[in-house]
């Protein structure tokens, strides 16, 4: 008893002090997140704005040119780093690919694009990445408040630190860069192992490809150009981006077939 009139205080002293923990108490609690949780998270010291992600957002790499877009992320690098990432992950693709009815070169170019291969996971914490666009950004406050709950709803679940994961400035996370409701509608267990892994390339794979089909790609036609376009931008609704991950997969078969 004495437990719980501690944590209902210290939650009323949170929900008077930190005005983003106030904003999504409720509808997180609703959605069967335990107030102690929240109250841990939300008083951790690791919480930091982080203002700079307000400057990455008013200049983002999809608003670039389609020739300064196409220069970081089709190149010469990107292509053989991706043909050495195919010889040491063929098996887990090809199963990815087999299981989701995915073109694995495709799943290959979003791995490249996303993440290159891994390499890049991020810098930014996604619970203050998604509390900076809270507490600091009117425009994206709605989306945020939503994306945060997803993501607290993953950690619980998934009994992951919330303040443990590096990400996106917009909140994305693991090698495919799935926004935290993404991740928690299509993110699949590719290796039957009864976990979804976001570090897990098995998983990862068999994750995009399962995105792509939920959103409208082409398993009994995939030569339909039209529907792989739209469930490519659907990963993210940039033409620039689309562009690029299809050259980079087209590129990426070349070598890789040629090699």
């Amino acid at each position: 008893m004495e437990k719980l009139i501690s944590i209902l205080l210290f939650s009323s002293f949170l929900f008077s002090q930190d005005t983003v923990f106030s904003s999504i108490r409720e509808q997180a609690v609703k959605k069967g997140l335990p107030e102690a949780f929240l109250i841990e998270a939300f008083s951790s010291e690791e919480i930091t704005i982080h203002n700079d992600i307000l400057e990455r957002f008013a200049k983002p790499y999809e608003k670039k040119s389609w020739t300064d877009y196409r220069k970081l992320f089709v190149t010469k690098s990107r292509i053989t780093a991706g043909n050495n990432f195919y010889q040491k992950n063929e098996q887990k693709l090809i199963i990815a690919s087999n299981k989701t009815k995915v073109d694995l070169f495709l799943i290959l170019s979003i791995i490249g694009v996303e993440s290159n291969y891994g390499r890049h996971r991020g810098k930014y914490n996604v619970f203050n990445a998604l509390y900076t666009q809270i507490a600091k950004m009117p425009r994206r406050s709605k989306w945020a408040k939503k994306e945060m709950i997803e993501y607290l709803l993953y950690c619980y679940k998934d009994k992951v630190s919330p303040h443990s994961i590096l990400g996106s400035y917009a909140g994305a996370f693991g090698y495919g860069q799935f926004i935290p409701s993404s991740y928690n509608t299509y993110a699949i267990d590719g290796n039957d192992d009864g976990i979804r892994k976001p570090y897990d390339w098995s998983d990862v794979f068999a994750s995009i490809g399962n995105y792509l089909v939920k959103n409208g790609y082409p398993t009994s036609d995939p030569t339909n150009k039209e529907k792989v376009y739209k469930s490519i931008y659907a990963y993210n609704h940039a033409d620039n981006y689309v562009k690029a991950v299809i050259e980079l997969r087209n590129e990426l078969e070349k070598s890789i077939l040629t090699d």
